[in-house]
């Protein structure tokens, strides 16, 4: 499916997956817009997306793209904060991007610059205030459709900021929920195992931008961490210790201002529905 034709070449992707539930639950996942002033076709895009009438929102993060992107993210992303919604926060949520090879990507996952230089705090204030749940590193539940929702949440483990420790509290403070949701901004194969160990049927990622510079038919080249290429955009199912989980990675609507492209990998926001 393809929004308004003012809106650019962003697609909305609608898949469908079988967890049990009682209702169906229609859910938008976006990720790494990494948005900057004068983006119109990206905010543009982003305003339309709430004509889907999502059931919840997730957003699992690299929101800002620019040392300014405050307050036209909070604008872009303003319709969808009336619905439903759960985040986490990226590398880039942190800092704002600078000049760097982009060769360097291919080499292995980006190093970690070490000073944040952003207002991350009123940015996810803003969030929150609006009814979105803040998930980095912490538990939250949601009741939709007559569904209790319970979602682990950890801070960007591309920084090595997830606490994998506090899972164990996290999941239990949802225990009996309908559905249990994990959320993470890069899908490193720890997170993945510690998520599906503690419960999680479902689970939302970012990061890869589906590969960004892919082989025709969006086959990427590189994920940016330890997860598997073929894996980097997409669903797909994981058997874990405990539990079998499906894993949702988003192919992202943006890049880096520095790194300004994206080949056979267009940006994209998924509509998932869960039944």
């Amino acid at each position: 499916m393809w929004l308004s034709g003012n809106a650019g070449p962003f697609e909305v992707i609608e898949l469908e997956g079988k967890l049990g539930l009682k209702s169906p639950l229609r859910i938008l996942h976006i990720s790494d817009l990494h948005f900057a002033p004068g983006q119109n076709a990206k905010r543009s895009f982003l305003k339309d997306l709430a004509f889907l009438k999502p059931d919840l929102v997730v957003n699992t993060g690299d929101n800002l793209g620019h040392k300014d992107a405050i307050n036209p993210t909070l604008d872009a992303l303003a319709p969808l904060l009336d619905f439903p919604g759960v985040f986490v926060n990226g590398s880039n949520d942190y800092r704002s991007p600078s000049p760097r090879n982009p060769f360097k990507y291919f080499a292995g996952p980006s190093d970690v610059p070490a000073k944040p230089n952003l207002d991350t705090n009123r940015f996810t204030t803003e969030l929150t205030n609006a009814g979105w749940l803040d998930l980095n590193n912490s538990s939250g539940s949601l009741d939709i459709q007559n569904q209790k929702l319970g979602f682990l949440g950890l801070d960007d483990p591309h920084e090595n900021l997830d606490d994998l420790p506090s899972l164990p509290k996290q999941a239990a403070e949802i225990s009996g929920s309908d559905l249990v949701i994990g959320v993470s901004h890069a899908p490193y194969l720890r997170v993945i195992e510690a998520f599906g160990n503690f419960g999680a049927q479902l689970m939302f990622a970012g990061h890869t931008h589906g590969g960004q510079i892919c082989m025709p038919g969006t086959r990427a080249l590189v994920t940016n961490c330890d997860l598997p290429t073929k894996y980097a955009q997409g669903l797909s199912a994981w058997k874990g210790q405990t539990n079998d989980t499906m894993l949702h990675v988003s192919g992202g609507m943006g890049c880096s201002i520095y790194a300004p492209v994206r080949l056979f990998c267009p940006p994209s926001a998924t509509l998932l529905t869960v039944s």
